[in-house]
């Protein structure tokens, strides 16, 4: 771990990473460094544990699926997948995050995290291991790598994460309506719901009379006199992130980077899809987006696993469906589901796991970091 250095002429920069931590005034810099690592590995224990209970659920829900469609007609199905589509998805999803990482840039500049451009990579990929996590809050496993780097507060950059995730579904739902919304109305209540419910979480964030409420109520629990400091705080850097100014930018970023990801659903439910079936870009703009949109609203799921699999492929069978509709209905039906069930269970591993995996290693590279 490294800490930025002492000298004599920055007293207020000792006093700000004691206020960064549990140490009393007066502390040392040694002293500093150690509780800094004591805290850094109680979160990243209390985050590991978060990450094992979603690979659990993601393991059981993925069981589940494999053993009621049955394991051996999922691999028939995928017998004549191009599988070099794979490969092809999980680069696509990293052009996701490579363009995410512009939206990250600039809300640390914007709050004044001072981190080289190498060590704010990696804490940024490092995120994508609490990708499994409800509402992918985990996420905020990089304000805590950050306090390990400078000593930032937590209550600093962690608002960072909410930004990312309003601005996320902001355009998730430019690429729904892109997609195609007119065609399916049933799902516009999805839609204003969820528009609204973004509109509305902005709103609080940037309203200096909500972060008085909260925190005038806050100061009257236990404790609250220690925690409405850093509720306040917090709303401060959620009123620079979520300024209007700062929503459009960021909103246009994530539809053209999330657009990356329905592109590799794309990819590969048309290796999948049965003959004379293939699926437009609208379609897998629409349907992608709009599983995500639900699995981010069903925050209790972590990594929104269970009802974006579902939804995701429900679409997908109902678009293969046509297209084997000389085996019978009833055939037809179970071979169509089997076949989304194998596209599901490939796209969400090259999108979601694949982020698991590249967060998992960037957090071992972080760790050789800052050794």
């Amino acid at each position: 771990m490294s800490l930025p250095p002492s000298s004599n002429d920055e007293p207020a920069q000792q006093d700000e990473l004691v206020a960064a931590t549990s140490a009393p005034p007066g502390t040392t810099e040694a002293e500093l460094r150690e509780e800094l690592d004591h805290e850094a590995d109680r979160s990243a224990s209390s985050m590991g544990r978060r990450l094992i209970v979603g690979v659990l659920f993601g393991v059981l829900v993925y069981a589940g699926i494999v053993l009621w469609l049955d394991a051996g007609a999922i691999l028939t199905a995928l017998e004549d997948f191009a599988w070099w589509t794979f490969p092809a998805a999980c680069g696509l999803a990293f052009g996701n995050y490579l363009l995410r990482f512009v939206k990250w840039e600039r809300y640390r500049t914007l709050l004044d995290i001072e981190l080289d451009r190498r060590t704010s990579f990696v804490v940024y990929l490092a995120g994508f291991s609490m990708g499994v996590t409800p509402g992918k809050m985990g996420e905020v496993f990089k304000s805590w790598l950050i306090k390990r780097v400078n000593g930032t507060p937590i209550h600093v950059s962690a608002p960072i994460v909410v930004a990312e995730r309003l601005t996320d579904l902001f355009g998730f739902l430019i690429l729904v309506a892109a997609g195609g919304l007119v065609a399916k109305p049933e799902y516009a209540p999805v839609f204003a719901a969820t528009f609204v419910l973004c509109l509305f979480a902005v709103f609080l964030c940037g309203s200096p009379r909500a972060a008085a409420v909260a925190t005038n109520v806050v100061r009257k629990l236990p404790k609250g006199d220690a925690l409405a400091p850093r509720l306040e705080g917090s709303f401060e850097s959620a009123r620079v992130l979520l300024a209007p100014r700062e929503v459009i930018g960021p909103t246009l970023l994530s539809a053209v980077s999330w657009s990356l990801e329905c592109m590799a659903f794309l990819l590969i439910a048309n290796s999948l899809a049965p003959i004379g079936i293939e699926l437009s870009l609208a379609d897998a703009l629409f349907i992608y987006s709009i599983s995500a949109v639900v699995g981010a609203i069903a925050i209790i799921f972590p990594g929104g696993i269970g009802p974006t699999e579902g939804l995701l492929g429900t679409f997908t069978r109902q678009a293969y469906e046509p297209g084997l509709v000389h085996l019978g209905s009833e055939a037809a039906l179970a071979a169509a589901r089997t076949k989304a069930a194998g596209a599901v269970l490939l796209t969400r591993f090259a999108t979601l796991w694949f982020g698991v995996g590249v967060g998992l290693a960037a957090t071992w590279v972080f760790r050789r970091m800052k050794r």
